[in-house]
């Protein structure tokens, strides 16, 4: 079934240049948008892929909308990544094929889970005693959801994610390794999204907590007792150690690792790739990245590292007053 831009702007907003009963077919990029297809720019670095752009109608701020008006239709808005982002959300519900059944026949669940009526359960999960799941959350196939833990409303989690599993407890012994019990549970907030084969450990005591908002990547390893604030968004591959604090509104960028017992302060980003090592009590950007050393080595290149500003500027005031 196609879908016009007249039904497009009725349902999101905007404000369409063009005809409002032409018939689309599909989103794309706008390098390889066809001419019934919707496309938009978001960067205004990207504006000379507009005017190649074949769609036949782009999403565009209005500082770019002349430029998208010469090569034919355009919706104009504010924000266009957002109301792409919108735009994405209602083509889906508009196209969907019909749904299945609301828990699939092949998942486990305990009696003893708590499962609200409107939730989905996909195929092969498997949810322990005492779990509770929100209103219109998704577990997409074969997700584990371990013993006492518990998911809010509207969260979405996909194929492979283990929420609960043991934290990596253990104390050692002439040698050896005792098993520590971990005795919490997971707490997942409101609007979470978690992605493919992340793993979310129980708490040693008290729970490990993820707040409302939190979007997580693909194949994350969050650690026992570790929180994060509300609206978090932390990229694919990331290692948070146990019992760090991860703030509101950061965003953790792919392959970073986090040591454990520290605190990110709110509103901080962290370049890709980067070890977070110390806590970081002020917003901003940071970014970290060091070879591999002797420890005894890397402590000492790294205290020197942290004064090469000053050691710098020491210099050019010598070399300046040099006779």
């Amino acid at each position: 079934m196609a879908l016009s831009l007249g039904d497009i702007v009725r349902a999101l907003g905007g404000r369409l240049h063009g005809d409002p009963n032409f018939p689309l077919t599909g989103l794309a990029p706008l390098e390889t948008a066809s001419e019934s297809e919707l496309s938009f720019l978001s960067n205004p670095r990207y504006q000379s892929q507009l005017a190649a752009s074949r769609a036949a109608c782009v999403i565009v701020a209005p500082a770019q909308l002349e430029v998208a008006l010469a090569r034919g239709a355009a919706i104009e808005t504010d924000d266009p990544y957002l109301y792409f982002a919108r735009l994405t959300r209602w083509w889906k519900t508009r196209l969907a094929p019909p749904v299945g059944p609301r828990i699939h026949p092949s998942a486990v669940i305990d009696p003893d889970a708590q499962i609200d009526p409107t939730a989905r359960i996909g195929a092969l999960c498997v949810i322990e005693r005492g779990v509770r799941i929100g209103p219109e959350t998704q577990l997409k196939p074969r997700v584990t959801v371990h013993e006492g833990c518990a998911i809010g409303a509207r969260g979405i989690v996909h194929s492979g994610v283990v929420i609960g599993a043991d934290g990596f407890g253990f104390a050692p012994h002439q040698g050896t390794w005792e098993k520590i019990e971990q005795l919490g549970a997971v707490r997942i907030g409101d609007d979470v999204e978690i992605g493919a084969n992340t793993c979310i450990d129980r708490g040693a005591l008290a729970d490990t907590v993820i707040e409302d908002g939190v979007k997580l990547d693909n194949l994350i390893q969050v650690g026992h007792n570790v929180h994060i604030g509300a609206h978090t968004a932390i990229a694919g591959c990331v290692a948070i150690a146990g019992s760090a604090r991860i703030g509101a509104h950061c965003t953790i960028g792919g392959k970073s690792g986090i040591v454990g017992h520290l605190t990110i302060a709110d509103h901080v980003h962290v370049s890709a790739m980067s070890l977070v090592s110390r806590s970081i009590h002020k917003p901003g950007v940071y970014t970290g990245v060091f070879p591999i050393d002797d420890n005894a080595a890397w402590e000492k290149n790294a205290a020197t590292l942290r004064q090469l500003h000053s050691l710098r500027d020491r210099i050019k005031a010598l070399e300046k007053n040099k006779p």
